[in-house]
């Protein structure tokens, strides 16, 4: 791993893009958090999909910084990409509870 910082950031045309030092083991966890990989020139592009929306761009970004500093990796992400709530997956068990289990009878008088 190098001392320069794997940059996550908006580039100019809208997509969100990672630059710099990616080794094999940082593209996989790229890829992990939605980021494709394109073979460019001399050397691979690696970006999230287009048109998902600016919220699904910057959760995915900031997961992917997230996950690149929990391997050591030295991680810079544009300010611009920092979601603003906390990432909806949490939330997800909490409303899929539903409020009131059913009833025992009410199961058993609707078999008959």
């Amino acid at each position: 791993m190098a001392d320069d910082p794997i940059r996550i950031t908006r580039g100019p045309g809208g997509e969100v893009e990672a630059e710099g030092p990616i080794d094999a083991f940082a593209a996989s966890i790229l890829h992990r958090a939605g980021f494709l990989s394109q073979p460019v020139l001399h050397a691979t592009w690696h970006r999230l999909p287009f048109d998902l929306g600016t919220a699904w761009e910057n959760e995915h970004a900031a997961f992917a910084a997230e996950m690149l500093t929990a391997a050591r990796y030295p991680v810079t992400l544009g300010p611009g990409l920092r979601p603003d709530q906390p990432p909806s997956r949490a939330c997800r068990s909490t409303t899929a509870t539903p409020t009131r289990p059913p009833q025992p009878n009410s199961l058993n008088s609707a078999r008959r």
